[in-house]
């Protein structure tokens, strides 16, 4: 049976030959319609506030902001947004932090003719959807768990700390990143100095080959 309204999507990834590709699927179905595009995660939260739309898809490995970090300030701001981690990453650790974002669904670039659309209509009739492997993971990781007696992992730095390192590895000045984020110099620094004490790193180096590492930026 059809869906009965339209979908109006944000659709978010760096690279515009996969946005290309995604909106050709997408635009495909009579009820769903992307109505604005972003090349990084900042922004798709700048084009989620003009916009509003039903369904923000995000890529994970973006610039400035990852698609993680977008969807937890999306999440926080518009919880009326659903949300779909579209990915070339079939990773166990990005699937836990995609849900702990308060994505909707996670779903693999390299099966996205069949699954997406199919993603996006499930996830506006609010019922997660998740890949095969990431059931499986999602399984084998909460029974693993009750077995040693542990809860859902915690992240060892906040999420202000992680938009931080993010923006360091990336190359950008203490001041450029307190205009960035509308902080100051200052506080740009202690949440370094926060950083380099919680993660045991010692430089700029370090910090990059940990953001490299836990996946914030690309290689």
């Amino acid at each position: 049976m059809p869906e009965a309204t339209e979908t109006r999507i944000l659709l978010a990834d760096d690279h515009a030959l996969v946005r290309r590709g995604v909106r050709l699927i997408l635009e495909g179905e009579p009820d769903l319609t992307v109505v604005a595009e972003a090349g990084d995660g900042a922004e798709a939260i700048e084009a989620a506030r003009a916009h509003r739309p039903d369904l923000a898809i995000l890529d994970i490995a973006m610039p400035r902001l990852t698609g993680l970090q977008a969807a937890r300030e999306l999440a926080r701001s518009q919880p009326e947004t659903r949300i779909l981690i579209l990915t070339m990453y079939d990773n166990e650790q990005y699937f836990f932090e995609a849900l702990a974002a308060g994505a909707s669904g996670y779903v693999l670039k390299s099966v996205a003719d069949r699954d997406l659309v199919e993603a996006c209509r499930a996830t506006m009739r609010g019922e997660p959807f998740l890949y095969p492997g990431a059931v499986n993971a999602l399984i084998h990781s909460y029974l693993g768990r009750l077995q040693e007696g542990k809860g859902i992992p915690g992240r060892p730095i906040t999420s202000r700390e992680e938009e931080i390192l993010k923006l360091v590895a990336e190359g950008h000045s203490s001041q450029q990143i307190a205009e960035l984020l509308v902080i100051s110099v200052k506080t740009v620094e202690r949440h370094r100095a926060n950083l380099l004490r919680k993660l045991g790193l010692k430089d700029r180096l370090e910090l990059t080959r940990y953001a490299i590492r836990v996946g914030l930026i690309e290689p």
